[in-house]
């Protein structure tokens, strides 16, 4: 199979779990691209300032990978700055946050599976 940038779901997001802004998302895999795995894979992109708010993961775990771009990223209540290549893990029952600082957008892979 293959897929070409035209074919994806591309969805902006207003205050994403009660963040700030809006996050744009890419979404690369269909529902059943996952098996009954995973609901999410795809790409983020958010703008300086925006951010996805502070929420727990119930059930899944999530895990970033920053492509462009920095951010801080609140893991369980501790602040970490990221730049491309750092990668990011909330497992089930975690909590975390990202918000883009910086003058240049933050980009990253986003990746939701099932417990």
């Amino acid at each position: 199979m293959v897929k070409h940038f035209d074919d994806f779901e591309v969805e902006v997001v207003q205050n994403l779990k009660d963040g700030k802004g809006y996050v744009t998302i890419i979404r690369l895999f269909e529902e059943e691209d996952f098996l009954g795995k995973g609901k999410l894979f795809g790409k983020a992109i958010i703008k300086p300032g925006n951010s996805i708010g502070y929420h727990q993961h119930k059930g899944d775990q999530e895990a970033y990978y920053i492509l462009d771009g920095h951010a801080m990223y609140n893991d369980n209540g501790k602040e970490v700055f990221l730049e491309p290549g750092d990668l990011t893990i909330c497992k089930p029952g975690e909590f975390h946050s990202i918000e883009a600082i910086g003058d240049e957008d933050l980009e990253f892979l986003m990746l939701i599976l099932y417990e």
